[in-house]
């Protein structure tokens, strides 16, 4: 079973310095309906003006993946921890017992877009740790890349969740799959383009809930560059 959820279905946040747009439940924005998938939690999609930001704040057991998508973002942390995170870096959190961090657009003047995606711990309380790694356009041209996995398979990011997650960029003829066991479920987010999966089209900031489907076929592509979660069965 496939169910869309649109780009303009989802929840805004409007500062003077944030245009933040929700798929779930955050902050101010509740809805009853919307409150994750499965082990997904949030998936924010964050425009920040030049030299402005989230100051230090705290979190606490969760495994939190950050993407820029145009521009860079500056992270700090109490782990010690600091860094530039800029477009093909995939930066993950795990808060576990507790870290706060902050996070401001590097640049003064131009704006940073990013992703930041917050899925809960298989283990409450556990050890906070800090990772970065690039992933190269062309790992990710026609193809799903793994980029978090639980035990770090071929090269990807270690999550401290039964989650494999995959970004891919499509573009005409190119194409992939993603098969799915009996007992996984998945979401598939547009990060920017256009493309098909199993036959529906996703527009840019549009998302898809799957279930009880063996596979995924991604393909006519246009521009586009998606991030795929397998999970596990549907919790609510």
């Amino acid at each position: 079973m496939l169910e869309i959820r649109k780009a303009g279905e989802r929840g805004t946040t409007t500062l003077r310095w944030l245009k933040s747009r929700h798929s779930f439940s955050f902050d101010t924005y509740q809805d009853p309906d919307e409150r994750g998938f499965s082990d997904l939690k949030v998936i924010n999609d964050d425009r920040i003006i030049g030299g402005r930001g989230f100051a230090q704040h705290p979190h606490r057991d969760m495994e939190i993946l950050t993407c820029v998508l145009q521009g860079a973002l500056a992270h700090k942390d109490t782990l010690g921890n600091g860094s530039v995170i800029q477009p093909g870096d995939v930066q993950l959190m795990s808060a576990g017992s507790g870290v706060a961090h902050s996070e401001f657009n590097h640049s003064p003047a131009q704006p940073v877009h990013l992703l930041q995606v917050w899925i809960s711990p298989k283990v409450s309380r556990g050890k906070p740790r800090y990772q970065q790694k690039r992933f190269a356009a062309s790992d990710k041209r026609g193809r799903l890349c793994l980029i978090a996995s639980p035990n770090a398979q071929d090269g990807s990011l270690q999550i401290q969740q039964d989650t494999r997650i995959y970004a891919g960029q499509f573009q005409g003829s190119e194409n992939a799959t993603l098969a799915l066991a009996g007992n996984r479920c998945a979401y598939v987010h547009v990060a920017r383009g256009k493309l098909s999966v199993n036959g529906q089209r996703l527009n840019e900031g549009d998302g898809l809930k799957v279930r009880a489907e063996k596979v995924l076929t991604f393909s006519n592509g246009t521009d586009a560059e998606v991030l795929v979660f397998e999970l596990c069965s549907q919790k609510r």
